[in-house]
């Protein structure tokens, strides 16, 4: 099921004036009210940030770099994330960014790793699968939250996307690191295998709602068939992840999309489907829908974590910890 709402003064204003399918925007509106206008208002303006890489730099070090440079760098709530207040030319093209001192990367893409990160503790040399894991921004952060804690174990890398696995091995070597083997495959197919992870990463292939910022052309390219396939295909690769993690591991889901059908729903689908604990996530954040649209879901999912351009100044995202209880 698809949600949509009926077309409102507001939603066909907002549509009009941002440049939107009105699909999309009376949906917001549907959601979240008059705050819709925020949220169209506030992905117009998410800031860039870049994400410190200490397997190779210290904090301080790469700051004073960037500003001898000419670059202002901004520390925000989230570790090792710094928003870039100025920046003279492209980030993307300093010596510092060539040799891997830092990976251009959303506040809000930091969110999962880090959350995978708060169950380190209690693992011994884990075994970490990442199923969806080009252009590698997560899976290199993983690797280094790992060193920072003095973690030993191995990442796998999954890449079903032939044409994606360049940038993905690039960016492993860009960044220095050590403890990842990279796997073409669809992460479907993983638990054939029979390989059981500690903790899995699922930042699971979605529409985009909420990186309309770096891609204008999805105001009005992504609509309900969109939704469809991605609802399908999510729920797939949770069912696949489920499947592939011990009793007793970790699964974090997300995705860079607003829309509860690739999120709230999917995790609702996966607890009605398999034994699984939606687990508090520390980061801080937006809590997680349990109503919208006449539609109620369990009430941990407000354990789940949302950020929005227009509350969090950051790209739009969808962040779940679950436990698998018993092994599949």
């Amino acid at each position: 099921m698809i949600l949509d709402f009926p077309s409102t003064k507001l939603s066909k204003e907002l549509a009009e004036k941002y440049g939107y399918d009105e699909f999309l925007i009376r949906r917001w509106v549907g959601l979240f009210g008059r705050e819709a206008k925020d949220l169209a208002e506030g992905m117009e303006r998410v800031p860039k940030y870049l994400r410190v890489n200490t397997i190779k730099i210290g904090e301080r070090e790469l700051i004073n770099r960037m500003e001898r440079r000419g670059f202002r760098l901004k520390n925000t709530e989230i570790p090792y994330c710094y928003e870039l207040i100025s920046e003279p030319f492209s980030a993307g093209s300093t010596p510092e960014y060539l040799m891997g001192y830092y990976y251009l990367m959303d506040k809000s893409s930091c969110v999962p790793p880090l959350a995978l990160a708060e169950e380190f503790e209690f693992f011994n040399n884990p075994l970490i699968v990442d199923f969806a894991s080009s252009p590698g921004g997560k899976v290199t952060m993983i690797s280094q939250l790992m060193k920072e804690r003095n973690v030993r174990g191995k990442i796998l890398a999954l890449e079903a996307q032939k044409d994606r696995l360049p940038a993905l091995i690039d960016n492993i070597h860009r960044m220095g690191v050590k403890n990842v083997a990279v796997l073409h495959m669809d992460a479907r197919n993983f638990p054939k295998y029979g390989v059981k992870a500690d903790l899995l990463l699922l930042d699971a292939p979605c529409t985009g709602e909420g990186i309309i910022h770096k891609d204008e052309s999805r105001k009005k390219s992504r609509g309900r068939k969109d939704i469809e396939f991605c609802s399908r295909l999510q729920k797939e690769l949770l069912s696949s992840a489920v499947k592939s993690v011990k009793a007793g591991g970790i699964i974090v889901y997300s995705t860079c999309s607003i829309a509860p059908e690739e999120n709230e729903l999917v995790v609702q689908w996966a607890l009605d489907n398999f034994s699984l604990e939606i687990e508090k996530i520390k980061i801080p954040g937006e809590k997680g829908l349990t109503e919208f649209g006449g539609i109620k879901v369990d009430e941990r999912l407000k354990l789940a974590k949302r950020y929005y351009p227009h509350r969090n100044r950051c790209s739009g995202f969808f962040v779940a910890k679950l436990r698998v209880v018993k092994s599949y």
